[in-house]
């Protein structure tokens, strides 16, 4: 059975970093592209970052260009989102999935993990 289970969410200050993980079970996991996502109160779930299948292929939302860095390690089935210079925009709570061709929907989603950014 496929299982995304993320961590590592809190209550960190404005300018903090933190680091989440998501990880992955039940799957090949190195041949699916993994991707976090955010939904903010009253707000739509959108995209945060993804990565294809090494460090090298990433893509990323214009609002965390250059603070976040989404990065995989295959051999721990897990996907990471490193996050700096976090904003109170950023609160949201954050998924990470799981999709296994381009152009398809996400198949697999986590149940999330809550950040909260203070001002």
């Amino acid at each position: 059975q496929v299982q995304l289970v993320e961590s590592g969410g809190g209550l960190v200050q404005a300018g903090d970093s933190l680091r989440l993980s998501c990880a992955a079970s039940g799957l090949t996991f190195s041949v699916y592209r993994m991707g976090w996502f955010r939904q903010a109160p009253g707000k739509e779930r959108e995209f945060v970052a993804a990565i294809i299948w090494s460090d090298r292929n990433t893509n990323y939302a214009d609002s965390v260009k250059g603070r976040f860095t989404i990065s995989r390690d295959n051999a721990k089935n897990t996907v990471y989102l490193q996050m700096n210079s976090l904003k109170p925009e950023d609160t949201a709570v954050y998924y990470c999935a799981a999709q296994r061709r381009r152009f398809e929907n996400y198949a697999y989603w986590g149940q999330g993990t809550q950040v909260t950014v203070s001002s």
